[in-house]
């Protein structure tokens, strides 16, 4: 359990990181809204492959953020 906390806030902390690289302020503070009302949603989890499942949507996510950032700096 401890090692899942850890990667969930490993996870949440990377999602925030790539929200700083958003060029437009609204979106930005729109992303950050979103990703933490996502968490705080789903903060009382208990069960393992929900938790797991959650983290890798999460992590497909902001992989999804950070290729659109990289298509927008090119």
């Amino acid at each position: 359990q401890f090692l899942r906390r850890q990667q969930v806030l490993q996870l949440y902390r990377k999602i925030l990181r790539a929200i700083r690289d958003v060029p437009a302020e609204a979106d930005r503070r729109y992303l950050k809204d979103w990703a933490r009302d996502e968490f705080r949603r789903n903060k009382d989890a208990t069960e393992e492959d929900a938790i797991r499942m959650m983290i890798t949507q999460g992590n497909m996510q902001l992989q999804e953020l950070q290729r659109t950032l990289k298509l927008a700096k090119s």
